[in-house]
C-alpha cells in the first residue's frame, strides 16, 4: 500500500518536474504566473504583449502587436503601469526557456503593485514556429520558419578566441558590437577594429553594405557570445557569407588567457 501511494504521488509530480526541467526559471520565480503558447494565441487580441529584450533583438524577430520595453529601460515600471489603462493582462516575453528576462520583468511589475501580470516564458522562437502568421522576422510577417536560424547554424561560424586571433590578417575586418557601456576603455584590437553597437542600426546597415561590396572576411565579437546570434540574421540578409564570431565573446577571451 505504501509503495502504491509513493508511486501515485511521484506520478502526479512528474509532469511538474519535467516542466521545471524544461523551464528552469519557473523554479527560481515560482510566484510568476505563466501563459502557455496556445493560451496566448487564443487570447491574442485581449492581452498586451511586452517584449523586454533589446531594441535590436525586437527589430530582428518579434511577436506581432508586441510593445518593446527593454528590461533595463529607465522607469521600466512606470512605462508598464501606463499600459494598464486598457485593463488587459500584460504578458512579458523574451528569448525562451532559459531566458529569465520575462520573469524578472514580471517580478519588477509586481513590486510596483501592477496587477494582472504574466510571463510567456516559451519565448519568441517557440512562438514564431507555432504561429508564424503572428510574428515578424526582419520586418516581414508571416515568418518563413525555414529562415529561423538554429544553434547549429550559429555553431558553424564560431571560432575559439585562439582561432579568432590567429585568423586576423590584413584582409579581414574586425567588428566589436558591444554597447559603449560594455566596451569602456577595453578594445581587443585597437586601431584594427570597428566599434558599432547593436543599437546603432542604421550605422550597422551601412557598414554591412560596405563589407558586402569589399568581399572582406568579417570577424565579430561581443561581450559574452550572445549578441552575435542576432547579428547573424542581418549578415545572412545582406548576403555576407565570409564571417566568423568569437565563441563566448570577450569574457571567454580573457578567461582563455588565464588557462
Amino acid at each position: 500500500m505504501r509503495f502504491v501511494f509513493i508511486f501515485l504521488f511521484t506520478s502526479l509530480l512528474f509532469p511538474v518536474w519535467a516542466q521545471s526541467g524544461d523551464y528552469p526559471g519557473r523554479a527560481t520565480y515560482p510566484r510568476v504566473n505563466i501563459y502557455e503558447t496556445e493560451q496566448l494565441n487564443s487570447e491574442f487580441e485581449n492581452v498586451i504583449i511586452v517584449d523586454v529584450r533589446s531594441n535590436f533583438e525586437f527589430n530582428t524577430l518579434h511577436i506581432n502587436n508586441a510593445i518593446n520595453i527593454p528590461l533595463n529601460s529607465k522607469n521600466f515600471s512606470g512605462l508598464i503601469s501606463s499600459l494598464q489603462s486598457e485593463g488587459k493582462p500584460i504578458i512579458f516575453y523574451c528569448n525562451g526557456h532559459s531566458c529569465y528576462k520575462s520573469y524578472k520583468a514580471a517580478k519588477k511589475a509586481r513590486r510596483a503593485k501592477i496587477p494582472n501580470i504574466f510571463a510567456y516564458d516559451s519565448g519568441i522562437f517557440d512562438w514564431a514556429r507555432a504561429h508564424p502568421e503572428k510574428a515578424a522576422l526582419l520586418g516581414k510577417s508571416p515568418v518563413d520558419t525555414k529562415n529561423l536560424l538554429s544553434k547549429a547554424d550559429l555553431k558553424k561560424y564560431l571560432l575559439s578566441p585562439q582561432e579568432f586571433t590567429s585568423t586576423i590578417n590584413d584582409k579581414v575586418v574586425i567588428l566589436d558590437i558591444r554597447e559603449a557601456s560594455q566596451r569602456g576603455l577595453i578594445e581587443l584590437f585597437p586601431y584594427r577594429q570597428q566599434n558599432i553597437s547593436m543599437d546603432e542600426q542604421k550605422k550597422l546597415e551601412r557598414f554591412l553594405e560596405r563589407i558586402k561590396a569589399s568581399k572582406s572576411t568579417l570577424l565579430v565579437y561581443d561581450e559574452a557570445g550572445k549578441q552575435v546570434r542576432w547579428l547573424q540574421y542581418y549578415l545572412e540578409a545582406h548576403g555576407i557569407s565570409e564571417y566568423y564570431f568569437m565563441e563566448g565573446g570577450i569574457k571567454k577571451y580573457f578567461k582563455s588567457l588565464t588557462n
